[in-house]
């Protein structure tokens, strides 16, 4: 039997013949629960196979009309393509079945077909009102041009038709698709004897195998896939689209409940808050007010929390508005899922609608820069690519990896670098030699606040003609590994230039000093070039020259950003050409004796234990040579 990837849901008021009509149609009771055949009520959901005229094989869902089973209603339509509504002609438009009208529109459905049972428990005539009624219920919905069948369960009448309306439906939809991480909500949890715990639901993404690890969410249990079942067949492969069964090792029944989410590792999160377009009823007696406690229900997962309207003081009946939902306990979702939110106290339905982003953060109402960023990334919801942009841009200036973003979009990680390359060069940017991403929105501020950065130091400094990074980092605020990147970026764009020694000079920029500075700069560089490896100190250096210590000590600094001398620590300054062949002296002694010997160098190079030591931590800092015991030794490569 070969299952097509399509779920038909039922929904409408108790006792309307709901579990009868799918038995009907299928030869399979959905009320598989002791106390719901005793009770003749469905509490819980039931799933059947439906065979089609055509011989096609689709999945059908019941519910349970009861108000009070409400959210097991909701949890059951997780996953389905399309509605059939249960209408009975005796009892007409009920208010369970407004109220189960307005979830499915609410959760985005947008066909089906209203079946008006029992015909043959009333006269034709109240048929014919019963249908009226239908119409004006469906008139402004996704079901106001949508058939009408009249059935009866157990007469068999325009059971065939109603196959053949299925049919239509069924031939008019688009399969749902394979494609993407594996993700399933969890409807039901429990112990097989001899198989250990077994999770069922409808997978809304991608597909999974016998063999493949799953994790649980949120709790983060990990097992592998040991059987599986599609409508009680066994089968090799599971996918998005099929009523699906779960035997999962290594997983114990009390790690997995309704609400929980199985799928593919390493691309899911429970969140607590989520960004979301939210509609009201239009029903609605009065307005939803901020902060108003709510019941979040999104796949199969119904968590209690609170609603934070962004752009409206208070949402009008109707009406719609972007808003962040703040729950008591974490959810896993993606953007793009739908959700139906209730009164928590007296429960009733106040509206829905679709997620739009995983908040990180509590966001602030009528900033115009979270509502702009939000409604951004709702309008990219259709197109992964134009999301990846949205998400990118949202991130701002943060680096970002496929694997990062693997996560945001739900998509293997393949597929994300392949839109970042459709990208690249365009809206998104690799950033230096990171590997990794910005919008180029972001990676123009970027770079923008870090040359402004040494503009402002070289205004405020205006005799350095460079600056250490860690300076001109601490300037930006930005992390190590983003500023790093910038630097390398803003120099391959010659916006910079990066020197050794870890300095950045201006392009462009060179030193300008009136004559006695610069007559003081060029004598202190032969200073330090005569001395070689035994140079004065600053002390020594401002006495020789009759000027203040601090005016030495600025002469040095600009000797070092000229490139002409380096610091080595302790207030010394080393001629640059002295301290490379000190390197080099250091590296040739090493390899001859297979470490320093101290002596040797010391008369290689005609200085004393006053000079010696603080070049010798130098080149230690500098990563030349390492500790090892009692000797110094050249650091392996």
């Amino acid at each position: 039997m070969e299952i097509q990837p399509l779920v038909i849901g039922t929904a409408g008021h108790i006792d309307h013949g709901k579990s009868t009509l799918v038995h009907a149609l299928t030869g399979v009771d959905p009320d598989r629960l002791p106390e719901e055949k005793e009770r003749g009520l469905t509490i819980d959901l039931g799933f059947a196979p439906l065979v089609l005229p055509s011989g096609r094989t689709v999945g059908m869902v019941d519910v349970p009309g009861h108000e009070r089973f409400l959210k097991n209603m909701v949890a059951g339509a997780t996953g389905i393509d399309f509605v059939l509504l249960v209408i009975a002609a005796d009892d007409g438009v009920m208010p369970q079945t407004r109220e189960h009208l307005q979830i499915m529109q609410l959760l985005g459905l947008e066909r089906g077909l209203v079946a008006l049972t029992k015909i043959d428990a009333v006269e034709p005539a109240l048929v014919d009102l019963a249908e009226l009624d239908v119409r004006e219920l469906v008139a402004g919905t996704f079901l106001e041009h949508a058939p009408i069948l009249r059935v009866s369960a157990h007469t068999g009448a325009g059971l065939d038709e109603l196959r053949a309306a299925l049919q239509a439906l069924a031939d008019a939809a688009t399969p749902r698709s394979a494609e993407g991480v594996f993700r399933m909500s969890v409807q039901r949890v429990f112990s097989a004897r001899g198989h250990g715990t077994v999770v069922t639901g409808i997978p809304v993404a991608g597909r999974v195998g016998i063999g493949a690890a799953l994790e649980v969410l949120p709790g983060g249990a990990q097992g592998r896939v040991r059987s599986l079942q599609a409508y009680k067949q066994s089968v090799d492969t599971a996918r998005a689209g099929h009523s699906t069964a779960i035997n999962l090792s290594d997983v114990r029944v009390d790690e997995v409940r309704r609400g929980s989410v199985v799928a593919a590792p390493g691309y899911f999160r429970a969140l607590a808050m989520l960004g979301v377009r939210l509609t009201a009823l239009a029903s609605l007696e009065r307005p939803l007010e901020n902060r108003t406690r709510i019941r979040f229900h999104t796949g199969t997962a119904d968590p209690s929390g609170e609603i934070v309207l962004l752009d409206v003081e208070r949402l009008e009946p109707g009406a719609t508005c972007l808003a962040q939902v703040r729950l008591d306990e974490p959810v896993v979702c993606a953007p793009g899922d739908r959700f139906l939110l209730r009164l928590l106290s007296p429960e009733r339905t106040l509206g829905g609608g679709v997620i739009v982003e995983e908040s990180r953060w509590r966001l602030k109402r009528f900033k115009e820069f979270v509502i702009d960023e939000l409604a951004h990334q709702e309008q990219s919801l259709g197109s992964p690519a134009q999301l990846l942009e949205a998400m990118l841009l949202r991130r701002g200036a943060v680096l970002s990896s496929a694997q990062d973003l693997s996560l945001d979009l739900k998509l293997p990680v393949a597929d994300v670098a392949a839109l970042l390359a459709k990208l690249g060069g365009k809206s998104a940017r690799a950033i230096g030699k990171s590997g990794k991403w910005m919008h180029a929105q972001s990676l123009t501020r970027g770079l923008a606040r870090v040359t402004s950065a040494l503009e402002q130091y070289f205004a405020a400094n205006p005799l350095r003609s460079a600056v250490e990074t860690s300076v001109l980092r601490a300037s930006t605020g930005y992390d190590e590994a983003l500023f790093h990147a910038l630097l390398e970026e803003a120099a391959a764009r010659q916006q910079l230039v990066l020197e050794a020694g870890g300095k950045v000079r201006a392009a462009g920029r060179s030193l300008a000093l009136d004559a006695k500075s610069r007559a003081l700069f060029d004598a202190l560089r032969e200073r330090l070039a005569a001395a070689r490896f035994q140079p004065p100190t600053q002390p020594e250096l401002a006495a020789a020259f009759n000027v203040k210590e601090a005016e030495i000590k600025r002469m040095l600094t600009l000797l070092a950003d000229e490139g002409h001398a380096r610091h080595v620590g302790e207030g010394l300054y080393f001629a640059t050409a002295a301290l490379e062949e000190a390197r080099a002296a250091i590296a040739a002694n090493c390899e001859k004796h297979g470490h320093l010997e101290i002596p040797a160098l010391r008369d290689a190079l005609d200085t004393t234990r006053k000079w010696l030591i603080p070049l010798l931590e130098h080149f230690d800092a500098q990563g030349l040579t390492i500790r090892q015991g009692a000797n110094r030794v050249l650091r392996k490569r």
